[in-house]
């Protein structure tokens, strides 16, 4: 039913098989338009590269930053993420500093890994850090404020991976970690950025209402309300930021 259910209320998805406010598709088309051929990225929370399994060819390539620049490192707290297909390096944290060198860094990204980090300032400290001079940022993160992440603070942890799996079939219970919630309001990841002089741009984005593809009529009612909602309840941020130039 779910498919059904999108087809109806975004035909375009029958031509491709994704919607053209796709989240994950408008997000990684300006990361990849900001990534250079001889870029090194770091891929922080790289996960094992579970977005392999995804079934529509043009967003999983889109999310593949591997051959698109010189080198790509993955970063995480889980030693499985080392099996990453999609990374040309693999650097384990296990402590508050980023085992990453200085400035050496062109572009950072942390795709739905903010809310998963339970101290912020140590988090921006250590990507202003590692990013060169000019270097840029690329977060994709939920809001706190969007009626997702809402529900999900209400959720004790122990409980998200077996929600997670009524909700988004193909999350695997591997890929579900604690949340906090600590820095996803459009202002404070602002004043974050600002902290370390970034000419940063944060913003709301709303995608297809997936979580209630369970139900026609839910779906056609969030679909409306998404629509209508202003930026500051959008379910999603997203931010790019510049690191400043001497």
């Amino acid at each position: 039913m779910p498919d059904s259910v999108r087809s109806r209320c975004y035909p375009e998805s029958r031509f491709g098989g994704f919607t053209d406010i796709d989240g994950t598709l408008v997000f990684y088309r300006r990361v990849q338009a900001l990534l250079t051929a001889d870029a090194v990225a770091l891929d922080i929370g790289c996960g094992r590269g579970q977005y392999m399994d995804d079934p529509i060819g043009v967003r999983r390539d889109a999310r593949i930053l591997r051959g698109k620049c010189r080198r790509v490192i993955g970063l995480d707290v889980d030693a499985a993420a080392q099996s990453n297909p999609f990374i040309d390096e693999f650097a384990l944290l296990d402590g508050p500093r980023w085992p990453v060198a200085d400035a050496s860094i062109d572009l950072a990204l942390a795709d739905f890994v903010l809310e998963h980090v339970a101290d912020p300032d140590r988090f921006f400290d250590e990507l202003a850090r590692v990013l060169r001079p000019g270097g840029v940022a690329c977060l994709r993160t939920p809001n706190a404020w969007g009626y997702v992440a809402v529900c999900s603070r209400l959720i004790p942890n122990r409980f998200h991976a077996s929600v997670l799996a009524k909700t988004q079939d193909r999350r695997k219970a591997e890929d579900v970690f604690p949340t906090f919630y600590r820095c996803n309001r459009a202002g404070k990841m602002r004043r974050q950025f600002a902290r370390h002089g970034f000419d940063a741009c944060v913003y709301g984005h709303e995608a297809e209402p997936s979580y209630f593809a369970f139900s026609t009529v839910m779906y056609r009612l969030a679909q409306c309300y998404h629509r209508a909602c202003p930026s500051a309840l959008k379910n999603c941020l997203f931010a790019f930021a510049r690191k400043p130039t001497p």
